[in-house]
């Protein structure tokens, strides 16, 4: 039987940290299937399509596909690791103030579908301070941020934020 993990989150954008997590996941897992979430409530700099896009992207560019995929999704995260027939929801934890949030959550979740378990993987030291809207900060003020993210996240930083 494969066994299949989603690493659900906004990616806007993704990073190399957010990479980093799915690679470790397949040392796990057979596949990963990366979920786009489409929030209702949070504003994105980024459309999902362009998300979608820059997320393909980087898998293709790293090599990870086709053990790893990404599909846009709405709803509750848990529900849309049923239908996929996931058997575990990958987190990324960089630090304890990420823990406390995705502990309640993980409860929640588990409260909804007890046979889906959360998985919490740290990313490489060298990645455990980036995210997202530290990378679009960095960038958009002018500062190099091609250590933190693949060529064409750095393509599509340049182009939204007028850069390039």
């Amino acid at each position: 039987m494969t066994k299949l993990a989603l690493y659900p989150g906004t990616f806007d954008p993704i990073t190399l940290g957010h990479l980093d997590v799915v690679r470790r996941t397949l040392g796990i897992f057979d596949s990963v299937v990366v979920g786009i979430a489409q929030n209702m409530g949070k504003t994105t700099t980024f459309s999902v399509e362009e998300r979608l896009a820059m997320v393909q992207g980087s898998l293709a560019e790293l090599g990870l596909e086709p053990s790893a995929r990404a599909e846009v999704f709405s709803g509750l995260t848990v529900e849309f690791a049923a239908k996929l027939g996931a058997t575990s929801i990958i987190r990324g934890i960089r630090a304890i103030g990420d823990f406390e949030t995705e502990f309640q959550m993980t409860l929640m979740n588990r409260n909804l579908r007890h046979r889906i378990e959360t998985v919490f993987l740290m990313p490489s030291e060298q990645y455990s301070y980036v995210s997202s809207s530290l990378v679009k900060e960095i960038s958009a003020l002018g500062g190099n941020v091609s250590n933190l993210v693949t060529a064409c996240v750095l393509r599509a930083l340049d182009t939204k934020l007028s850069r390039g």
